[in-house]
């Protein structure tokens, strides 16, 4: 793109990297090796930073919309009373507010949430009556907790809580009210246990059991006998949910790939047994599931190809309404308002940021009920995504696998620099949403940005899904050389200039595929990645282990162990000579932040050059406004130097 001419000067005195490295704290923040970062660029960069998104939350019990939006450093619960009304904030804290249920019915006026501290996803519960302003703790600070469901009736609020041994999640029950001591009503012998639902007469619960990204189960839980009855037989492996229990409380709404490449909507009836498929006619991905309080209409959201689609469904008329029109982009935490008349749900586009709409069923009405600010930008000037596929080194049905990627073509003429950007997950989906970092390296700084969704990405089926696992871990790494392959092919993009960026197993992924290609990069970004695979499964939190073990394989067992060893990053830093920029969390309780240390420590001590930053307050990735700007200051002076 056309720099002005003070900018192309500023340009010209951007730092070289340097081998001096002294350690810097600023506020939150420690700072190696990066320098100075001109006023010019921070100013440039700084006008993207004033954007916010507004999500949908929860609907009051009276019928007002709750959103999670940030005014100051973090995100908080905001009330709206109608569309485009004003955000008037409930929640004040340094720390960010995570999730929101309101009790239902209003017999206990108030809303659950979630905090933690520092970014340590410690979480723990807290019911806030906003006429009462203070919050009332309810876990206390032992073990983690998750966010749950209330009974139908608003008196009780079911939860999975590690407090028991600090692994298990165990199902508790509360009542904000009477401030007893929770009482658990499962205890699980393993972990990845969650609840989904309340049947309608409160005498069930909808327990979910996450094994792997392929593997997970649904049980109808009974409170009274406590027995729990499977959904699907539990002998055969598969994805099961989300998932809701009909309001008769006869069957139960879940979405699984039993049977199916993709996870399709169904209905079970609990007394037959049968089950009844809704979405088999789709050859794509349920992603959420909604049902109104009446038991008239079921909402869901379809995964197309990386970008959403919103279903609905009368299930009076067995019958199929016709959703909204939206426009391109992500739609998420779709619900029902008290009346069963409105769906509100969060949307974005590659151009706006999260916001909350509302759809009228009964006259097809939709209105938004929120407009985010994206700063002094105009979204005219956003770059828009084109989905490319490229072609990788294995077969399909005797033709290259081709894997789906979104292109960001900046203005002017090419060829320019490219910025790979690799998803987490490492089951996660890159998708065609708002992103204030890729518009900040595409339309700001000219570079093309790609983000792929390598095997073993989420959303294209079943089988891609499972193409990393275990001792196939490295052919996610191949088809980054794949990528590099298609690259050097396109006139517009420089083959050249290649540079890496990734978060968590994308921050794996950019070092493991700098140890395989680093004469072909120009250098990378790794965000609390994982740089060895033992020292990561013995050391990220204990609650986390078991659920890691299947994606990544089991480090106890000695085959494994030494594959692991073998292709970790760490064990092969010595590969890497071209400059990285590596960014952590103190506090990170999944990616320790020794993953980062040891790494930045093997490639110093190879000669290797590194930029260091840590978040002291922060876990796995920034959550607070004024660190994540740091951090997007640091990314731009980084590409801007090996640019060069």
């Amino acid at each position: 793109m056309t720099r002005p001419i003070v900018a192309l000067m500023a340009l010209l005195s951007l730092p070289a990297f340097s081998a001096e490295i002294e350690r810097v704290t600023r506020g939150s923040l420690a700072i190696e090796g990066i320098p100075e970062i001109p006023q010019e660029l921070q100013q440039r960069m700084r006008r993207y930073q004033f954007s916010r998104g507004a999500y949908f939350a929860d609907w009051t019990p009276d019928g007002r919309v709750t959103i999670s939006t940030r005014f100051g450093n973090t995100d908080q619960l905001h009330l709206v009373d109608k569309p485009m009304g004003a955000r008037r904030q409930i929640t004040f804290f340094d720390e960010p507010i995570y999730a929101g249920e309101w009790s239902p019915t209003g017999a206990r006026k108030g809303i659950v949430y979630l905090r933690d501290a520092g970014g340590d996803e410690n979480y723990q519960l807290e019911f806030l009556d906003p006429a009462a302003g203070t919050p009332v703790r309810l876990t206390d600070g032992r073990g983690r907790a998750g966010s749950g469901v209330w009974s139908a009736d608003g008196t009780q609020y079911a939860f999975p809580w590690t407090v028991r041994t600090g692994v298990q999640t165990d199902i508790y029950v509360d009542d904000p009210i009477d401030r007893m001591q929770p009482r658990m009503v499962y205890e699980a012998a393993e972990t990845g246990w969650d609840v989904a639902d309340w049947s309608p007469d409160g005498k069930s619960l909808l327990l979910a059991r996450f094994v792997s990204a392929n593997e997970s189960y649904l049980y109808v839980y009974d409170l009274a006998t406590r027995e729990k009855r499977e959904i699907e037989a539990s002998s055969v492996k598969a994805s099961r949910g989300p998932a809701v229990f009909a309001r008769d409380g006869k069957g139960v709404y879940y979405a699984s790939d039993l049977g199916s490449e993709f996870r399709t909507l169904r209905h079970v009836d609990l007394a037959s047994g049968k089950v009844t498929p809704l979405t088999d006619h789709l050859a794509w991905e349920i992603d959420d599931v909604a049902i109104s309080r009446d038991g008239r209409h079921l909402a869901y959201v379809v995964n197309e190809d990386g970008a959403n689609r919103l279903g609905i469904r009368d299930l009076v008329q067995q019958a199929d309404l016709v959703p909204p029109q939206l426009p391109f982009g992500l739609i998420g935490s779709i619900g029902f308002d008290p009346a069963g008349t409105q769906l509100a749900f969060t949307l974005q586009t590659p151009a706006q940021p999260n916001d909350t709409w509302v759809w009228t069923l009964a006259d097809g009405g939709l209105e938004r009920w929120t407009e985010s600010e994206i700063g002094p930008l105009a979204a005219s000037k956003f770059v828009a995504p084109t989905l490319v596929r490229f072609p990788t080194f294995d077969e399909v049905d005797g033709k290259p696998r081709q894997i789906p990627a979104w292109l960001y073509r900046p203005a002017g003429a090419g060829p320019h620099p490219v910025l790979v950007s690799i998803h987490g997950g490492p089951e996660a989906q890159s998708q065609p949403g708002f992103s204030i970092g890729v518009q900040q390296w595409a339309a700001e700084l000219g570079w093309a940005v790609i983000l792929p969704n390598v095997r073993g990405s989420s959303g294209y089926g079943k089988t891609y899904l499972a193409l990393d696992n275990g001792m196939k871990r490295e052919d996610s790494v191949r088809d980054i050389g794949a990528l590099l392959d298609w690259i050097a092919t396109q006139p517009e993009l420089d083959a050249q200039r290649v540079v890496l960026i990734g978060g968590s197993y994308g921050g794996y992924m950019v070092l493991a595929s700098m140890t395989h290609y680093n004469d072909r990069l120009r250098g990378a970004i790794d965000i609390v990645g994982i740089s060895n695979f033992v020292t990561f499964l013995e050391s990220t939190a204990e609650y986390r282990r078991d659920l890691r073990r299947p994606e990544y394989g089991d480090e106890r067992d000695p085959k494994m162990r030494q594959f692991l060893e073998k292709i970790s990053p760490l064990n092969n830093a010595q590969k890497i000579t071209r400059p990285m920029l590596v960014v952590q969390g103190q506090n990170d309780p999944r990616v320790p932040v020794t993953e980062a240390e040891q790494m930045v420590a093997k490639i110093r001590a190879n000669g290797g050059e590194v930029w260091y930053l840590v978040g002291l307050n922060e876990g796995h990735g920034f959550a607070k406004r004024d660190n994540a700007d740091y951090y997007q200051w640091a990314v731009a002076l980084f590409l801007e130097t090996l640019r060069q």
